[in-house]
């Protein structure tokens, strides 16, 4: 069994539970995000607390350590039963986890320069979390990041991820 991530923009937290989840978080009635029509990028197994925030630290210039803001789990709602969730109508039992990613980190990839891709790219190919094709496929992907962060950006929303269990 795999986790898959999947990025989105929406203009608010209920925009986003609705497209990513299903209508007023209905995971029963859920959706694709294509089906809802989001503007989505499939990211297979980029983590967004570390692979993706290990990107923002490089386009950022800082280290992965010195991170200080990271996503902020949206639905379900928090916070997290204690032990394991027994009601299996429990929306924590649905494998499905949807995460707002910091503005700030919108921005830095929105405004990271063409000419700083291959650089960031090269240091997110090296780390361990992913394993890339090749340098091209990171580079590949560090512009998929950015260009969803331009259109988010441009259309005043912020960064969405769906994890999938």
């Amino acid at each position: 069994m795999g986790v898959l991530y999947d990025y989105f923009h929406a203009i608010d937290h209920a925009t986003a539970v609705a497209q990513a989840i299903g209508p007023d978080g209905d995971w029963l009635r859920g959706t694709s995000l294509e089906e809802a029509g989001a503007d989505w990028i499939d990211a297979k197994g980029f983590d967004p607390n570390v692979v993706v925030a290990q990107l923002i630290a490089y386009a950022a210039g800082v280290s992965f350590s010195d991170q200080q803001d990271a996503p902020e789990v949206i639905w379900p709602e928090s916070p997290y039963p204690e032990g394991e969730p027994t009601d299996p109508a429990s929306p924590w039992n649905t494998g499905l986890i949807l995460e707002q990613l910091p503005d700030r980190w919108r921005d830095i990839l929105a405004t990271l320069p063409e000419d700083a891709v291959p650089m960031v790219a090269a240091q997110w190919y090296e780390i361990t979390e992913v394993d890339f094709a090749d340098y091209l496929h990171a580079k590949e992907a560090v512009a998929m990041f950015t260009a969803l962060a331009c259109r988010a950006r441009q259309a005043g929303a912020h960064l969405y991820c769906r994890c999938s269990l």
